[in-house]
């Protein structure tokens, strides 16, 4: 059973930066499509990147897009999102996930970003 355990969530002010990690335990990253989703107070999970199991390109929702930057380690088994340029609007639970070739995804539980003077 995979597990993914995510981390380094907090306050942050406005216009700071976040790395956020991800840990994955019971598999090995190489095998899984991965990436982070996040959920606002009030509104729908969204994606807000992903990196391919194929052929690792990487994928990011246009509110990420040039502030964000997912990376992964496959010896440690860990994924990474770089967050800079933090606004408010950030603030969210934010998910990491893994989904194996047959389309199942595991998640994590969750680690809380708030962006906020």
């Amino acid at each position: 059973q995979l597990q993914l355990v995510e981390s380094g969530g907090g306050l942050v002010q406005p216009g700071g930066s976040l790395r956020l990690s991800c840990g994955v335990s019971g598999g090995t990253l190489d095998y899984y499509d991965i990436g982070w989703f996040r959920q606002a107070p009030g509104a729908e999970r969204e994606g807000v990147s992903c990196i391919s199991r194929s052929d690792g390109k990487t994928y990011y929702a246009d509110s990420a897009k040039g502030r964000f930057t997912i990376s992964r380690d496959n010896a440690k088994n860990t994924v990474y999102l770089q967050m800079n340029s933090l606004e408010p609007e950030d603030t969210a639970v934010y998910y990491c996930y893994a989904r194996n070739i047959n389309a199942y995804v595991y998640w994590g539980k969750g680690t809380l970003v708030t962006v906020s003077s």
